[in-house]
């Protein structure tokens, strides 16, 4: 018997729960993404109009990543309802890329992993999730597609941004843009052409060189004193008019230096950062925040230089979603790791940052070292303030509404299934749900109730098909699954 003749006699066209992540599930992210919520939802995803920081945990396969791609979702339906105050959406969930640099940064002798995450400070994370944010708002201008998810409708308005707005972002651009479909160089002054930011009044030290070479070129042509080819002296004023020029590219390499070294999560090279830097004039630049330094000031005024030109182009507010905080190979799933990493960002001055919600979907093995933590790092982290769910818990009744709605989400035309019409009648409701309730989280569900099919389709014929599964082969392939999922939570097999 074919698991999917079962299926069709009871109405459903297709598997609902084949697929066992968020990312990759078709069922949910064409029916159940807009309808199937955790109960602690509104509290996770709070009011669009003022973007809140909520702190998440929640074990492997509690639906962690399938909240972040709700989350977007929504809020990308709350963009194109609300088209002067939508909400600039980063999603930091891929560490690797950012992992890899700084790794490279700290050179040979510091590689070992411990060494590594050690190392890795707030501003770190602050330069991965600007290098995001303006990496993605530079595509959005330049019309570039981007990697997260589909293109925003429209073009932005960037006649809106003033002057010093134009200069910020060509600044941001300059040391946070981390775009590989084009030169560094070549899509800044793409950028900057887009902006119509002109850049004369730092030309003067080149005008000046050249100003002056004709101009010993010019005399010696026109005097025809070609003797004067002969001595030293064209030659030292020829020089002498390009020393403004040398002298600000030196100093500009060095500051260019300095920035790539302490952006230890961003490539760069000091020569092409250099080349950038030294179109804009002194007088713009003077006192503006570079993260040449060891510290997290720099990194908030430009956050909040971020923030300006975003609320000029329509932008409100900006969420960031962190996810997937134990799959960097780096980290490799463990707990310590995991810690070191994500540690620096519990600080109650940067995700009550005004204008930015964090997200924070974190893997419940944290949480025990959070009830391990002492009264500085409570005071530093205020976690009092950010919308704490200690646990993604799903009851019974959750789950049996989950699987529910996935089977009508895949019912063929005029059909309405349910989990229990599947079963003989001695399995009854409330011995579904108290089973469901060991099960714990919907990826434990998904994977048991598509084993339980398979056991059934087997244990029968095309000829002799039987329409019910039984509280037999219910309970069996139940012991069966809870003996794996046992294994699973001690580490020691895969449920």
């Amino acid at each position: 018997m074919r698991i999917q003749q079962f299926l069709e006699h009871h109405g459903i066209s297709s598997n609902p729960f084949a697929d066992e992540d968020a990312q990759t599930d078709p069922v949910f992210k064409e029916h159940c993404i807009a309808n199937t919520y955790h109960p602690t939802w509104d509290k996770i995803y709070g009011d669009p109009g003022e973007p809140s920081t909520s702190v998440v945990f929640g074990e492997k396969g509690a639906g962690k990543t399938a909240m972040r791609l709700q989350i977007v979702q929504h809020l990308a339906e709350h963009n194109r309802a609300h088209p002067e105050r939508r909400l600039f959406v980063i999603e930091y969930d891929d560490f690797n890329p950012f992992l890899d640099r700084f790794r490279d940064k700290l050179g040979p002798r510091r590689r070992k992993v411990e060494q590594v995450l050690s190392a890795w400070k707030l501003w770190d994370h602050m330069d991965a999730i600007l290098s995001l944010g303006v990496t993605r708002l530079v595509d959005r201008i330049l019309g570039v597609p981007s990697r997260a998810g589909a293109p925003e409708a429209g073009e932005l308005e960037t006649s809106r941004l003033d002057r010093n707005q134009r200069r910020d972002l060509l600044l941001l651009a300059a040391f946070y843009d981390q775009s590989s479909a084009e030169t560094f160089r070549r899509r800044w002054h793409r950028l900057r052409r887009k902006l119509r930011f002109t850049t004369l009044r730092s030309r003067w030290p080149v005008a000046l060189g050249l100003l002056v070479l004709l101009t010993i070129a010019g005399l010696i042509v026109w005097q025809q004193k070609w003797n004067w080819l002969e001595t030293p002296w064209p030659y030292v004023f020829a020089a002498a008019a390009w020393i403004p020029w040398a002298v600000k590219s030196w100093i500009w390499y060095w500051r260019a230096r300095g920035v790539t070294r302490q952006l230890r999560v961003v490539n760069h090279e000091p020569n092409p950062l250099r080349q950038v830097l030294m179109c804009f004039s002194a007088d713009e630049l003077a006192g503006q925040p570079l993260p040449n330094k060891e510290r997290t000031d720099d990194r908030f005024e430009l956050l909040a230089k971020f923030q300006g030109v975003l609320q000029t182009l329509g932008y409100s507010g900006v969420i960031v979603l962190v996810d997937r905080v134990d799959e960097p190979h780096l980290v490799n799933g463990s707990p310590e790791q995991m810690k070191a990493l994500l540690w620096p960002m519990l600080d109650n001055k940067f995700l009550k940052h005004p204008g930015i919600g964090f997200k924070l979907l974190l893997p419940i093995e944290l949480s025990y070292y959070l009830d391990r933590e002492d009264r500085d790092f409570y005071q530093r982290a205020r976690l009092d303030k950010q919308n704490l769910v200690p646990s993604l818990v799903w009851t019974g009744e959750a789950l049996y509404d989950v699987a529910n709605a996935r089977l009508r989400a895949c019912a063929a035309n005029g059909q309405s299934p349910s989990l229990r019409s599947l079963f003989h009648e001695s399995v009854n409701e409330r011995r579904l749900i108290d089973a469901l309730r060991t099960l714990r989280v919907p990826r434990h569900l998904f994977k048991f109730l598509h084993r339980l099919f398979v056991q059934h389709a087997n244990a029968h014929t095309d000829e002799k098909p039987s329409w019910q599964i039984s509280a037999e082969t219910f309970e069996s392939v139940l012991a069966l699954y809870q003996r794996d999922q046992d294994a699973f939570d001690r580490g020691m097999g895969v449920a």
